[in-house]
């Protein structure tokens, strides 16, 4: 259970080194248009829900384009439902003012801003999933630093995302020496629960001290991620302009115009 977790951890990772013209995009301008399209959805008001389809596209599209499997994102996309029906049904118990009535039905504005809040979660973390799953995490941390980011937000992403893998491979690793040391032990007992999380951490530690040190052979410092890497990186291209102010483009003009009304008339 724990190793296929591991493995499910960096799988959108793995895709990232495909070769369709999603993949050949600039780092930046996937980046950029990434982070617009999250402002730009988050942007909306919680009882807006129809205004909020047509962004549906972006996601549909480039998961079409550049190969990735709807399968996998939908399923990382799982792992976030309870906290949104969390803050979803919470909304439908204490806002249930009627904003219409369908065949006499009334659907009060906590009811809409439920599924606004679905829609406006699936929209986020899709298009989040799918930058990861197009662009190696190295391209993305460096692009990152070249828009000038703070430096110290930068490295503690890297870390977290290179150590929480170490952290579960640790785990992995003392469960099934304890159910080996354990005749007929189906779980971690709770008697050890505190020795376990205690050896846990003092491993996961030293661990990431050895990680950390092959990083820096390799030529990671830092302030500047893996010497060399930003000063070789290549300029956005006419096709990298072009991809991210049409995108960009297309999701203010949805903001700006209701297209609903358009396609209804």
């Amino acid at each position: 259970m724990i190793k296929s977790r591991i493995q499910e951890l960096y799988a959108l990772e793995q895709l990232s080194g495909g070769n369709t013209c999603i993949h050949r995009l600039h780092p930046i301008a996937k980046l950029i248009t990434t982070a617009v399209f999250i402002v730009v959805v988050v942007s909306f008001n919680r009882y807006t829900f129809g205004l909020l389809v047509p962004y549906i596209f972006f996601p549909t599209l480039m998961m079409s384009i550049s190969g990735t499997p709807y399968s996998m994102l939908l399923k990382r996309f799982l792992v976030a439902i309870p906290f949104c029906l969390f803050a979803g049904i919470t909304n439908m118990i204490f806002d249930r003012d009627t904003a219409f009535s369908i065949y006499g039905i009334a659907v009060s504005y906590g009811t809409v801003s439920f599924f606004a809040i679905l829609l406006r979660a699936y929209l986020c973390i899709m298009a989040v999933m799918i930058l990861v799953s197009v662009t190696p995490f190295s391209e993305i941390t460096n692009s990152i630093r070249r828009l000038r980011v703070p430096n110290i937000f930068i490295v503690m992403f890297e870390m977290i995302y290179r150590y929480i893998g170490i952290l579960f491979e640790e785990a992995y690793s003392m469960y099934v020496a304890y159910l080996l040391r354990g005749a007929g032990m189906k779980g971690i007992a709770i008697r050890d629960m505190g020795s376990f999380v205690g050896q846990l951490l003092l491993r996961s530690f030293d661990r990431a001290d050895r990680v950390y040190n092959a990083m820096k052979c390799r030529g990671y410092c830092g302030h500047h991620g893996y010497q060399g890497h930003i000063s070789r990186a290549r300029g956005m291209g006419a096709t990298d302009v072009l991809f991210c102010v049409a995108t960009c483009s297309l999701f203010i003009i949805f903001r700006i115009f209701d297209l609903t009304i358009s396609i209804t008339m």
